[in-house]
């Protein structure tokens, strides 16, 4: 292999908890609930899939926000629609919380590194091996790699939103491939869900799949990729 792809949330980062995000969003609007009424408003915006990167959804959508969730990340107008449109299906202290907290979000404090993403991504570069970020994402996620420190690792960032395709449309890998100047076939796409990163196999690249747990828990689930890329 001579490149590999990786996908960001999930794979390489973990978004906070639920209850971490609503908290915070309270506090950069300086609200308060009571802790009973925070737990359980937490509660509520897990089970309707409201935190970008957390939980799926366990309830039916709004209609207007199953009519765009397909395609939710081809957009930043579409992903912010889609992911407020669940929040508000939560009664907040304050409407405008809603984009509050998904202003928060995409704040490089909101997400976490898993444990080996540094070392493995290190280790890529002292090999020789180029590093792409592929996401389906309504965002600019390179402040979240600049703030952790793995941005002097990653080559080329393709994400969603700026290319109007979303993985697993094999033109999303593609372009990866042609920017970091590499053939399908020497290269490994690394992510956690197998419909949206298995794409990559289209293409003909390999593909190696990790488990979307949280970062206590997965200490060591990308190290694998070092074993595969020889």
């Amino acid at each position: 292999m001579t490149a590999v792809l990786f996908d960001f949330s999930g794979t390489l980062f973990r978004i906070e908890s639920t209850e971490s995000w609503l908290r915070a969003g309270l506090d950069e609007a300086e609200l308060s609930l009571p802790e009973a009424e925070l737990v359980r408003a937490a509660q509520e915006l897990e089970r309707v899939g409201a935190l970008p990167g957390g939980a799926a959804s366990a309830v039916a959508m709004p209609d207007e926000v199953a009519a765009v969730w397909g395609v939710r990340d081809e957009s930043a107008a579409l992903h912010r629609a889609a992911y407020t449109g669940l929040s508000r299906q939560v009664a907040l202290p304050d409407p405008g919380l809603h984009d509050t907290l998904y202003d928060r979000h995409m704040s490089p404090a909101a997400w976490q590194p898993y444990p080996d993403a540094a070392e493995v991504l290190r280790a890529l570069r002292e090999r020789g091996i180029a590093v792409g970020v592929v996401s389906n994402i309504g965002w600019d996620l390179r402040p979240v790699f600049r703030a952790h420190g793995l941005d002097p690792y990653v080559d080329v960032y393709v994400l969603s939103y700026e290319h109007g395709i979303q993985k697993p449309d094999p033109r999303l890998f593609k372009t990866a491939c042609t920017a970091l100047g590499v053939e399908p076939g020497d290269v490994l796409m690394v992510g956690d869900d197998r419909r949206a990163d298995g794409g990559a196999a289209a293409l003909g690249c390999g593909v190696h799949f990790v488990d979307h747990l949280p970062v206590a828990r997965r200490p060591d689930g990308l190290r694998p990729v070092l074993d595969l890329v020889g």
